[in-house]
């Protein structure tokens, strides 16, 4: 289990810095490419938008509407940036069930790429779990199932693999937050017939580079990135510093966006997906799709920045 996430820290204090040309060429370059970037899946070739969007704490909700507004919010601004896929689990209270009772009233069922997780031991336990989940979330549909910090993976996955070609899920994955399990990620990665796999990497924690990112580039796992503001600690080591002007280079124009284009830089990576329950954050963190990526050479000077 994850722990506890520390309070969300203010981005309104970081959002603002390096605003002015870097916003001009931002926009400019958002005119010219109007449709959020795409990477493919490997097992399928199928397009999926480089922006993705977590669910926990944040859509972990009751049902007052004064709770429950600021997030259809977020997934209308979600979807009419051209992003897709939301990612959830059991382990994140109602997190699922509060999606999918969102995307029935909006009407937009069909919209997402639905990633969700199970998240107990035991075989009977797991398919229990699986088929609540894709009632709650997906109104019986799920195109992602994930086994959640791999747990009882050698149990669940060959369910999963099951579904799959019985065409109930669309594709299997696993996950895991700990440095400490990057060995077992490695290994399922590389002999687990996976179409997915979701770690932590960020400027910050980029642990995941020197094994598990290559192993999955050359192995055809799609990579899904959690936590990639390292849980706001990104924000707050970089809050009052303005962004240097060469994030211009990469259409870049809040510290957010800094944060997002780095991970989107390595090749291996198909879509981090940040948390969040406010429409300004959402649309903040989408703009990152848009645009070019930073190189090799702008991401090594970002890490020197991120490190000075």
């Amino acid at each position: 289990m994850r722990p506890s996430r520390p309070p969300h820290p203010s981005r309104r204090e970081v959002l603002v810095a390096g605003i002015g040309a870097a916003l001009a060429q931002s926009l400019s370059a958002l005119a010219q490419s109007p449709r959020m970037l795409t990477r493919p899946i490997p097992s399928s070739g199928e397009a999926l938008p480089v922006i993705g969007m977590g669910t926990w704490q944040t859509f972990d909700v009751g049902g007052a509407a004064n709770e429950r507004a600021p997030l259809a919010q977020v997934l209308q601004k979600f979807f009419d940036s051209g992003a897709r896929l939301i990612d959830s689990s059991p382990m994140y209270g109602r997190s699922e069930a509060v999606v999918g009772d969102l995307l029935k009233q909006s009407g937009q069922e069909k919209t997402p790429f639905l990633a969700t997780k199970v998240w107990t031991r035991g075989k009977a336990e797991g398919a229990a779990q699986i088929q609540a989940s894709l009632q709650k979330m997906g109104h019986g549909r799920m195109d992602l199932m994930q086994v959640h910090n791999l747990l009882d993976v050698d149990v669940h996955l060959p369910v999963l693999r099951e579904m799959k070609a019985a065409k109930k899920i669309r594709y299997v994955g696993v996950t895991h937050y700990l440095r400490s399990a990057f060995d077992d990620l490695e290994k399922h990665i590389k002999g687990g017939k996976l179409d997915f796999v979701q770690l932590p990497y960020s400027l910050a924690m980029r642990d995941a580079e020197a094994r598990l990112l290559p192993a999955a580039k050359e192995h055809g796992v799609a990579v899904l990135v959690m936590e990639p503001f390292d849980k706001g600690n990104l924000f707050r080591k970089m809050k009052g510093r303005p962004l240097p002007d060469w994030a211009a280079e990469f259409d870049c124009s809040s510290w957010a966006q800094f944060f997002l284009k780095f991970i989107l830089g390595h090749p291996a990576v198909n879509c981090p997906i940040p948390a969040t329950s406010d429409p300004a954050h959402l649309e903040d963190n989408v703009k990152a799709g848009f645009g070019r990526l930073p190189d090799e050479k702008l991401r090594a000077r970002m890490v020197k920045l991120f490190e000075s």
